[in-house]
């Protein structure tokens, strides 16, 4: 009786422990790392596509695949759940896609290969805060498109995957000029999918890309954005105390974003990955996010009652 008890109490603060974390990386066990794609939950994917698809105009695209949309909801550490609309549909990304760069070059420090110096450290903040475009050509140059894809294509993480319809890809300069790297399966040259950058941003989350002290400093790079549109823009209104881990994209008709929404409130702490082709795409990223913090608070009312 006295074990149960020990046992049942050491659960309960284990529980307590990850409901209660306020830092990132979080602090779980590799064991309850699951795979994103298996933490796909039905109450959330049905309240997803009933809320989105209330707006005729975002229905009309998603049926047309020029909008995608992915969200993790983290409010639960030890029980993730996921869901997405046309999440395997990979799609011209712009400038999100420098995710893969800044993986690829951490991992390059990491493993010696890539000497940290302070204009590399530099360059990988503004290209990631500012978008800076010719930090990312110079980022792209230092480590090259064969050390992209290969850490795009690595097992361990499979970002770029072809038999679940591409991915995250860079194989073009961000500027134009030099060689080029294009992705296998519709010649992108800088491509995403929701599903993997969710992928992405959820082993982020858990200290998974490259071991947990990169992470954190990826996650260091991630945090303060110095460009405040799409989601951030709704995010600084609503959320001005939640800290936001984000990159976007936006070249002529394709935009995207993409963030790690860490608020004071668990229930405020999520994923969220649109990318769009329409004209008014920076406009319907900065709206989503209200419906969608709709969904999660909806999700998580029906689920404690």
């Amino acid at each position: 009786m006295k074990k149960t008890n020990f046992v049942f109490l050491l659960l309960l603060m284990v529980s307590f422990n990850l409901l209660g974390q306020n830092d990132l990386p979080l602090k779980v066990t590799d064991s309850l790392i699951k795979p994103l794609r298996s933490l796909l939950d039905e109450d959330l994917q049905e309240d997803l596509e009933k809320e989105l698809y209330s707006n005729p105009q975002w229905k009309k695209l998603m049926v047309s695949k020029k909008m995608a949309v992915g969200v993790v909801d983290l409010s639960n550490p030890e029980k993730p759940r996921f869901a997405r609309i046309n999440g395997n549909y990979m799609m011209y990304a712009a400038s999100l896609p420098k995710i893969a760069i800044l993986l690829a070059a951490i991992d390059a420090i990491d493993k010696g290969e890539l000497i940290e110096t302070p204009e590399v450290t530099a360059d990988m903040q503004i290209m990631i805060k500012n978008s800076n475009n010719q930090a990312s050509t110079r980022m792209i140059d230092r480590v090259g498109y064969e050390k992209i894809e290969s850490v795009m294509t690595d097992p361990k993480y499979e970002f770029y995957d072809e038999e679940t319809g591409g991915g995250l890809w860079v194989g073009k300069r961000y500027g134009g000029g030099g060689d080029t790297n294009r992705e296998p399966l519709k010649q992108l040259s800088h491509a995403a999918s929701v599903t993997q950058v969710c992928r992405y941003y959820y082993l982020l989350a858990n200290g998974q890309l490259v071991n947990e002290e990169r992470s954190k400093q990826m996650l260091d790079i991630f945090e303060h954005t110095a460009l405040h549109h799409k989601f951030v823009n709704t995010l600084d209104q609503i959320a001005p105390e939640a800290r936001l881990f984000r990159k976007s994209g936006s070249w002529k008709n394709f935009h995207s974003d993409s963030v790690l929404v860490w608020g004071k409130d668990p229930n405020r702490r999520y994923i969220l990955v649109a990318l769009i082709e329409n004209p008014n795409g920076e406009k319907i990223i900065r709206s989503l996010v209200k419906p969608i913090e709709k969904v999660l608070n909806q999700d998580v009312s029906l689920s404690s009652k």
